[in-house]
């Protein structure tokens, strides 16, 4: 057993989830920034500390697409890695800069290098999803709300036993963020205020769940 590949799996996974989280509070602050929220006064410890686990579950088919790019691109740059000595690799944009900023180089340390590079590649990648998406999925949802275009999939029942029909943007362990149908105004509520939610659109009872289910 190699227990230095342990030692450093110790302590990149930390780092590795403290990066996630501050992500994920980067993605949740664009989102709700642009309905004019400010999420951090209605989220807990907890919820930011999960906030990169719900986003990347959220989504089945994101995720598995994430993760088919992350392992793209670890066996893509081990591929230049152990091919580093090939005269292309040297000449690549990679062996090229690097060369150029470093002209008494090795190619052991060509090799060294571009083994480093795959973790900005991944850093990068990773960033610009939970961004990309924090800000593509924001200008969606303002926009069905500014141009009536909801999709209303929830129902509540608040403790006066009142049900209306909702367009949901997003929940944690303490509110919950909506849009009533036919109105144009974000609605925060205490979770405990509600007394029943229903999903009464469901796609996974729709034909072709299962495509459904990637989509959801």
């Amino acid at each position: 057993m190699d227990y230095k590949i342990i030692e450093k799996l110790q302590t990149l996974l930390p780092l590795g989830y403290l990066y996630l989280i501050i992500l994920g509070i980067l993605r949740d602050g664009v989102f709700f920034y642009m309905l004019g929220v400010n999420f951090l006064k209605y989220s807990s410890i907890m919820d930011i500390l999960i906030s990169p686990i719900a986003e990347l579950t959220s989504q089945p088919i994101i995720l598995i697409s994430l993760i088919i790019l992350i392992i793209g691109f670890v066996l893509y740059y081990n591929f230049l890695a152990n091919n580093s000595h090939r005269k292309w690799v040297r000449f690549s944009v990679a062996g090229k800069n690097f060369f150029k900023k470093n002209p008494n180089a090795t190619e052991e340390d060509l090799k060294l290098h571009i083994k480093k590079q795959v973790y900005f590649a991944v850093a990068f990648m990773v960033a610009s999803f939970f961004l990309g998406g924090g800000l593509g999925t924001g200008m969606t949802a303002k926009d069905r709300i500014v141009n009536n275009k909801m999709k209303i999939k929830h129902r509540i029942t608040d403790d006066s036993g009142s049900q209306k029909d909702i367009y949901l943007i997003d929940s944690n362990s303490a509110y919950f963020f909506y849009v009533e149908k036919g109105h144009k105004i974000v609605t925060i509520v205490p979770v405990s205020s509600i007394k029943k939610i229903e999903l009464i659109n469901n796609k996974m009872f729709e034909k072709g769940s299962f495509s459904s289910f990637l989509t959801l």
